[in-house]
């Protein structure tokens, strides 16, 4: 029996020094770090610059707009704004802002006067200030708007807790990529007709679930894999145009990991003033993805947009 266990001992040892050898799934620390992952989703989103301090998205065309808390401005502010601000016009260089006489903007910490806005596309862009509220130009495919922030939105403070399924390891799968011949800009719609989110994919990834194949797109996203997809579960007990998931990009074999635990509504969700891409017919899968985050239409509620 002694040389038994030894022999024993001696096989386990030399097994655990294989180069293939894989760490033993620890269910616990997964659990603890969805979790953790789950309290920093809400803290992110109820921050000043989170998606629920938006309030307010608006688009330009060529000409001339007033802003302010006045009714009666092209673009109407939270009542905390004086009643007239300024002007913003379309110019071929981009979103020009006037500002008028007696009020007092900054641009990060400095005083703020008529300016050209630099918008969020050239990575630094120009974020106007006024008390709680925040400005700063976008552009989207050509397209060019002032996103307006509060960071005292009542939104804030009304935001229910989020509601997910429990975290389940089953739902952590392994994803091979498997690439197109050369990355494709893709065309995904938004919830806004007309604008279109243009990502570039490197391939698709191919998982698993319950024995079936089953494979989406993977977008670029930097360090990461972006993907927007729907499931059986998509607007019946999550967000009807889909969900957000990242993924670390795949090892030298080609291989990420899928934690479905982690799939979230995206910020239009919540927000009408966010552009949020939907699940392209590619990306909808006709299984059910019983993990993530759920939505409720009545607590989740958008003013003006359900």
């Amino acid at each position: 029996m002694r040389y038994t266990s030894l022999f024993v001992l001696l096989l386990l040892a030399g097994t655990a020094g294989c180069g293939d050898a894989r760490p033993v799934f620890d269910a616990e620390a997964h659990r603890a770090e969805v979790e953790e992952w789950r309290q920093g989703r809400l803290e992110r989103l109820k921050s000043p610059t989170g998606y629920l301090s938006l309030a307010g998205l608006f688009w330009l065309e060529a000409g001339t707009y007033t802003f302010g808390s006045a009714a009666d401005n092209d673009f109407v502010y939270p009542a905390s704004a004086p009643a007239r601000i300024g002007e913003f016009e379309l110019t071929e260089d981009g979103i020009f802002m006037r500002v008028d006489d007696g009020i007092e903007l900054l641009s990060g910490d400095q005083p703020a006067s008529s300016m050209l806005l630099q918008h969020d596309t050239t990575g630094e862009p120009d974020v106007i200030s006024l008390g709680s509220l925040s400005w700063y130009a976008i552009e989207r495919a050509g397209k060019f708007g002032v996103r307006l922030r509060d960071s005292q939105n009542p939104a804030i403070e009304s935001f229910p807790p989020l509601e997910y399924y429990p975290v389940d390891p089953r739902w952590r799968v392994e994803a091979t990529l498997k690439p197109f011949a050369e990355p494709r800009v893709m065309n995904v719609d938004t919830v806004i007709e007309g604008l279109g989110y243009h990502p570039t994919s490197p391939g698709v990834v191919e998982f698993e679930i319950d024995g079936q194949l089953y494979s989406i797109e993977a977008y670029d996203s930097g360090d990461d894999f972006f993907y927007v997809f729907g499931d059986a579960t998509t607007g019946k007990q999550t967000y009807p145009a889909g969900r957000f998931l990242y993924s670390n990009l795949p090892d030298e074999n080609g291989v990420t990991i899928l934690d479905f635990n982690k799939a979230y509504s995206p910020p239009c969700a919540f927000n009408a003033f966010a552009t949020c891409p939907v699940a392209s017919p590619r990306n909808r899968l006709k299984v059910p993805i019983e993990a993530g985050e759920l939505y409720d239409p009545v607590a989740h509620a958008v003013p003006g947009k359900h």
